[in-house]
């Protein structure tokens, strides 16, 4: 009796997937824009109906989350997403300007694998499939084990939808046999020209590794900071609206909160009103018992969990209106759980004096572990905003909005995104809102419009041209007086 080895199969599977891209890459390379948009419409508009079918399945799959949360997000990729592309042009001949005899063409990467996340996994496929296929790649997912059914039902929907406008054959593919291998075969395959991971740290190591460009989705991590001047009631709505969006699950979410001193207590007060419950004494060390294990890391079943959920496990007493906790920090420290990602609706809350220290606040929060990608600022002083966006290590700012909305590009004009480009560790491809620019070469174009001795003014012209502004300065001067 021979046993199948799984590993082999799987990085068999990987080499083939790789190989039918690549060929349909090269086909790829040959279609127009045009051709391309029509290809990424239809396959928006046959993956839009399921979006609450596959949430659903989702969350059952995972058990993380919250499946109408999700069902707005899949529409965001279906639906929004795709209308903002419309019209827009990443191949070909993407700008040009005949007055300075310049052109800009926009070349297709080629493969990109991507390594999509159980936490968002159907929104996030939707993304990165149209804006790959809007930039002339071809594309081969990896899904995270824990969503892999859920993932590869969406990945063929858009595939037989893709095909049947014409999408080259193997131009869009899901990995059936997933492993540790299968994903090493795929990232360093001599064919591979790019790969997106979105929201998978351990994979960085490899990645950076591999010597190929990647783009890193990495975690949010990111603090709020409500200033004085500020809508408290609004800024609080936004913060428990954005951390409590799919239970927490978005890596945009606000994770820290920084209170400025003066309204410290007032904000306080209008989060206990609106549904927060401060961790007090042993609740605290009841509730990390759930959500880190023993060796430090992040426990997987408290993901996604409602702060009810969570309150039921720690055998921690809450109102029936509570759907956040907030848990008041005096500093911080990776030694702190409170300091890494946590995928729930639970925030760290810090207060500091004044604005300044509040600065110096996020920054400390931003760089702690170099993971934060968002950082978002409520306030109505002008001068503070810039102080804030100006200075801190941040990939993005947000400004008086929720951080899992404003940072998708949902409540903001930022490119509708589910995967956000990080700063962190000097590690990603780009820093901004993954989309089709991200996935292209451009290709400069510049016409010849002087020679070479034009670049530089002679000794002579340079005299004559002073005796030219000194005659024009007396006659000036000539015509004035004669005005006078």
């Amino acid at each position: 009796m021979y046993k199948v080895d799984k590993d082999l199969l799987a990085i068999q599977e990987a080499r083939i997937k790789i190989e039918a891209a690549k060929e349909a890459a090269v086909e790829l390379k040959d279609y127009s824009q045009e051709q391309l948009d029509i290809i990424v419409q239809k396959m928006a508009e046959a993956i839009a109906p399921y979006s609450e079918e596959l949430a659903k399945k989702a969350v059952a799959e995972t058990n993380y989350g919250i499946w109408q949360d999700k069902c707005l997000k899949n529409r965001f990729s279906s639906e929004y997403l795709a209308k903002q592309l419309r019209g827009k042009r990443y191949v070909g001949v993407i700008k040009e300007n005949s007055q300075d005899g310049t052109m800009e063409i926009g070349v297709p990467m080629g493969v990109v694998v991507s390594l999509v996340p159980a936490t968002s996994p159907v929104s996030t496929t939707i993304h990165n499939c149209l804006i790959a296929i809007k930039s002339g790649n071809s594309l081969v997912f990896s899904p995270h084990p824990r969503a892999k059914a859920t993932i590869q039902q969406t990945v063929k929907i858009l595939s037989e939808a893709g095909a049947a406008a014409g999408l080259p054959e193997g131009g869009l593919a899901v990995m059936q046999l997933v492993s540790p291998a299968s994903t090493t075969a795929l990232i360093s395959h001599e064919d591979t020209a790019m790969t997106i991971v979105t929201g998978i740290p351990k994979l960085l190591p490899q990645l950076k590794g591999s010597g190929k460009p990647f783009i890193y989705g990495g975690s949010g991590n990111g603090p709020v900071f409500i200033e004085r001047s500020c809508n408290i009631e609004r800024a609080v709505g936004d913060v428990i609206k954005s951390r409590t969006f799919d239970n927490g699950i978005v890596s945009a979410a606000e994770q820290s909160i920084v209170l400025d001193g003066p309204i410290a207590d007032q904000a306080k007060e209008v989060f206990a009103k609106a549904g927060a419950h401060f961790l007090q004494g042993e609740e605290v060390n009841r509730l990390l018992a759930v959500l880190v294990k023993a060796n430090g890391e992040l426990n997987s079943e408290s993901v996604g969990k409602s702060a009810k959920e969570l309150a039921q496990l720690a055998e921690i007493e809450v109102g029936s209106e509570t759907s956040i906790f907030i848990c008041e920090q005096d500093y911080v420290s990776h030694h702190n759980p409170f300091a890494q990602e946590l995928f729930s609706p639970i925030v760290a809350l810090f207060v500091e004096p004044n604005w300044q220290e509040a600065c110096e606040k996020c920054i400390e929060l931003l760089m702690e572990g170099g993971k934060s990608h968002t950082l978002v600022i409520h306030s109505k002083d002008e001068g503070v905003i810039r102080e804030f966006a100006m200075k801190k290590p941040v990939a993005r700012v947000l400004v008086n909005t929720p951080s899992t909305l404003g940072g998708m590009g949902a409540t903001t004009n930022l490119f509708p995104s589910l995967t956000l480009g990080s700063t962190a560790m000097g590690i990603a491809q780009a820093s901004d809102n993954i989309s089709p620019t991200h996935l292209i070469r451009i290709r400069k174009v510049g016409y010849g419009v002087r020679q070479f001795k034009d670049c530089f003014t002679s000794e002579a012209a340079e005299v004559q041209m002073g005796k030219q502004l000194a005659i024009e300065e007396v006659l000036r001067k000539i015509i004035n007086e004669l005005k006078e």
